[in-house]
């Protein structure tokens, strides 16, 4: 969790944390320094709110993030 100044886009802020730790975890993992185009690490969504959600539901959306990205990942397959 954390918050974001007002003067900076929610999705600015997600994409720019995603994608330099992603990249960051496939050096650390991988030994290499180049060759992450293309790799998918984090799932596609995130969870913002401006009034305040209980960190339960947090959880919980966590949680389900992979049972979504594998019936994503699945309705893609099947429908192109």
């Amino acid at each position: 969790m954390l918050s974001i100044p007002p003067k900076y886009s929610v999705s600015m802020v997600i994409g720019y944390l995603k994608g330099k730790s992603a990249i960051h975890i496939h050096r650390k993992a991988e030994g290499v320094k180049k060759g992450f185009i293309g790799r998918h690490f984090w799932s596609r969504g995130y969870c913002a709110s401006t009034i305040g959600l209980d960190e339960e539901m947090i959880r919980a959306y966590v949680r389900d993030q992979e049972h979504l990205d594998k019936q994503e990942e699945l309705d893609f397959t099947q429908n192109p």
